[in-house]
């Protein structure tokens, strides 16, 4: 519903599977290679080649036999890590919230969705971050501390930047094109850094205890996200910090992005330097071949997965069929806000989601474990496409529920159930998606393969929720009253409005002309397209297996 309280499926990634094989540095291709990134809660980090090898580095033998216990220290170093991965994140997704209570242009807030995409093309230039190192400095500290320190040192400097950044408030509105472009740095920066760390747990951890480093991505990052976004954005805000933290109202949060910015960028140059002073890297095995040629080989290999006939209708499919949810998911939580709800409220109702996100995955799998596992997104689609109606009647019906003391609490329990129910349909779409791709995905380069699918279908998210709120404004019919021959057609037409003294009134809100066309798109997908995505299902395995040649 918002970048605060919807998961983002374009976004970070849940892990498809757990870090249970060692890679085999052995192939052309760089070895240990941590890809993808995620939209729900969790983070992607898969190995090029999970290939088991016939014996773990005697080393890690011996780290394992002493169990979990021994290695205490770098579970809670890698828990640390991924938190401070979730700071950037969490930030990112506040920002559109704060935006919409200035007043920002829906195309400003498009524009700034771009921030979203860098976790979704990580593919890109994993590779690079994977076969490019120092070894005397260490290959995952190569990236992850220069990495690390170019975040703190950027958060401290825009410290001192953001609130111009944001506008005062006194004619002089947010510059979103610099807004963007810094948080699109810091994004890029922390999957930069996930690739890094996702590599790094390979082989931080012995054999017998690898899988702890899935419970570390996901919990951390979703702590990292609850402190970047739910925990700023109600301290930062002046009412409810009055309301529930104060004895004497103040006209300030406890708490400003600047002084937030300021305390991360000073935690992660903290932490980079004594990651880099104190943690070494356990020896990994030697490549035989050169780096180089394993990057060269690593993008063939994408791009001969990608050619192949089943695979190609998979992505073109994926890549249009969530059209119709992006009214819902991008613009009705800034449709709320704009409507008057506390955007520390609606960060809020995070927190009780919590646990239904952790149940539902569980619940949703055994319905998808089975050989067709894409019923259930089809199963679930419809009816994930009428709580576009619904979010659409919830924005209308919010105004009319205001009163002088905010909302009633029977309002509060109507929005958090609609966007329960939400989620169901939600993570069985998502779940059914990622069972199909761990079906289908050939087991030699499992890792690469099932990386690319899950990256198209988060660029599936990604570019329908940008369009989506570009278009609310062109949409958007508003008349100037009060200003005879004058129009609010435009940025321009609608200050000459102002100025002759009338004002703009919206006489038809452009967000329930998309929630409407969206649905109608997605049922059409669903009439027309739906069967289509299905039927891949009975393709044999030899349709989704790729010729490699070496």
């Amino acid at each position: 519903m918002s970048p605060a309280i919807a998961a983002k499926e374009g976004g970070r990634q849940r892990r498809a599977g757990s870090h249970h094989h060692y890679v085999d540095v052995r192939s052309e291709a760089p070895p240990g290679l941590a890809l993808c990134g995620d939209g729900l809660p969790g983070g992607e980090a898969e190995a090029l080649l999970l290939l088991p090898s016939p014996s773990p580095p005697p080393e890690a033998s011996s780290r394992g036999a002493r169990g979990c216990r021994a290695e205490l220290g770098s579970i809670l170093l890698l828990l640390v890590l991924y938190v401070l991965q979730g700071i950037p994140l969490g930030l990112a997704g506040s920002v559109p919230l704060i935006l919409q209570s200035k007043s920002a242009s829906y195309t400003d807030q498009a524009f700034f969705s771009f921030v979203f995409w860098p976790f979704s093309l990580k593919l890109l230039w994993a590779p690079l971050v994977d076969a490019v190192y120092l070894r005397s400095f260490g290959r995952r500290k190569s990236w992850l501390v220069p990495t690390q320190y170019i975040l703190g040192l950027f958060m401290i400097y825009m410290s001192t930047q953001v609130d111009l950044l944001l506008g005062d408030g006194e004619g002089r509105g947010p510059n979103v094109v610099a807004l963007t472009g810094t948080f699109f740095f810091f994004e890029f920066l922390a999957a930069t850094q996930d690739i890094a760390v996702d590599g790094w747990a390979l082989t931080m951890l012995s054999r017998e205890n690898v899988g702890y480093a899935s419970t570390c991505n996901s919990v951390g990052q979703t702590a990292g996200y609850f402190l970047g976004n739910v925990l700023f954005l109600a301290l930062e805000s002046a009412s409810f910090c009055n309301k529930y933290l104060r004895f004497q109202p103040q006209p300030q949060g406890i708490v400003t992005l600047s002084d937030f910015l300021f305390f991360w960028g000073t935690v992660f140059l903290i932490t980079t330097t004594l990651v880099a002073l104190l943690k070494k890297e356990n020896k990994e095995l030697t490549p035989t071949k050169e780096e180089t040629k394993g990057i060269t080989d690593t993008y063939r290999l994408l791009f001969s997965i990608i050619k192949m006939p089943a695979v190609l209708t998979f992505c073109l499919l994926i890549l249009t069929a969530k059209v119709g949810f992006s009214a819902a998911d991008a613009v009705t939580g800034l449709k709320l806000v704009e409507e008057g709800v506390p955007k520390e409220h609606l960060a809020l109702l995070a927190v009780p989601m919590v646990p239904l996100q952790i149940i539902l995955p569980l619940i949703i799998s055994k319905y998808t474990a089975g050989p067709q596992p894409l019923n259930t997104f089809y199963k679930a689609m419809p009816f994930r496409l009428l709580f576009g109606l619904e979010f659409a009647f919830l924005v209308w019906w919010t105004p009319k529920v205001k009163h002088e003391g905010g909302f009633p609490v029977y309002y509060y329990v109507v929005v958090l159930l609609s966007y329960a129910l939400h989620q169901i349909t939600l993570y069985s779409m998502y779940v059914a998606i990622m069972a199909f791709n761990a079906k289908v995905s050939d087991p030699l380069i499992g890792g690469t393969y099932m990386t690319l699918l899950n990256t198209v279908s988060n660029l599936g998210g990604n570019w329908p929720s940008t369009v989506a709120l570009w278009l609310v404004d062109p949409l958007t019919v508003k008349e100037c009253a009060g200003a005879q021959e004058q129009t609010c057609g435009t940025t321009v037409a609608a200050e000459l409005c102002t100025k002759a003294g009338g004002s703009c009134v919206t006489t038809l809100d452009g967000y329930y002309v998309e929630s409407v066309i969206c649905v109608i798109l997605g049922f059409g997908w669903w009439f027309l397209l739906g069967p289509k995505l299905k039927k891949l299902q009975d393709e044999g395995q030899s349709s989704w297996k790729c010729k490699r040649t070496n």
